[in-house]
């Protein structure tokens, strides 16, 4: 599947439209491991909005998320950048921490943009994380990151994040260099949407709030079935 490639709606006029959800419906959000089609990373969200040109989810504090560690069990973080790609790994539950995520994606886009708060609501900053534009399906929607992300302070000042580790995923094989120039223009894109303020970093979502009837999504035991 290439970066450039909208997923998000079916081929053809008369083909059915993918499933919208409502708000306070609870999906997955996944990830597939680079170089493999087992997903890798899977995050219960509750869905904020659903709509043609956006999906907004909210990823709850103390959610049970599935994430990669190597097959020892340490981090990935703490293995050094030379080996971190290509030692094995194996997956582990674990809660989110902080104060929350709310991810919001536009149809076809190959990145989405993620807003982070401090305790008390402060906010912090955005995250451009670029990856795959969204895949739907009935339980969720499913992407695999591409390593390069970006920072984006609430003065708008912004910077290149990860660059090291996308330098080394070229490297091991993981991305190659098509592909990547690919995610680099994606990320050329961001960068212009940044420096023009455009959505969704002018639509107010700092101030956003989650209902706070809205209850911590359960981790299914069948996180990792097919996407249908």
């Amino acid at each position: 599947m290439t970066a450039d490639l909208d997923t998000t709606q079916p081929d053809g006029p008369n083909a059915p439209q993918p499933p919208r959800w409502a708000a306070g419906d609870q999906v997955l959000w996944r990830y597939r491991g680079n170089g493999t089609d087992e997903v890798h990373i899977c995050r219960p969200v509750t869905v904020v909005r659903d709509a043609p040109d956006l999906l907004a989810v909210w990823l709850a504090p103390g959610t049970r998320c599935i994430k990669p560690v190597l097959a020892d069990g340490t981090p990935v973080h703490q293995e050094p950048l030379a080996t971190r790609y290509t030692r094995p790994r194996t997956r582990a539950v674990e809660q989110w921490f902080g104060a929350g995520v709310l991810k919001l994606a536009r149809p076809g886009q190959p990145w989405s943009v993620w807003l982070f708060w401090e305790q008390g609501w402060h906010f912090k900053s955005w995250y451009v994380n670029l990856e795959e534009p969204l895949r739907r399906w009935s339980g969720g929607v499913d992407s695999q990151d591409h390593f390069l992300d970006i920072s984006v302070h609430p003065d708008r000042t912004w910077y290149w994040r990860d660059e090291d580790e996308f330098a080394q995923a070229q490297a091991d094989g993981l991305m190659p260099a098509e592909q990547a120039a690919r995610v680099r223009q994606a990320g050329e894109d961001a960068v212009r949407a940044i420096r023009a303020w455009a959505p969704p970093f002018r639509d107010g979502w700092p101030d956003w709030r989650p209902d706070p009837a809205w209850p911590v999504p359960a981790l299914p035991d069948d996180w990792d079935r097919p996407a249908v």
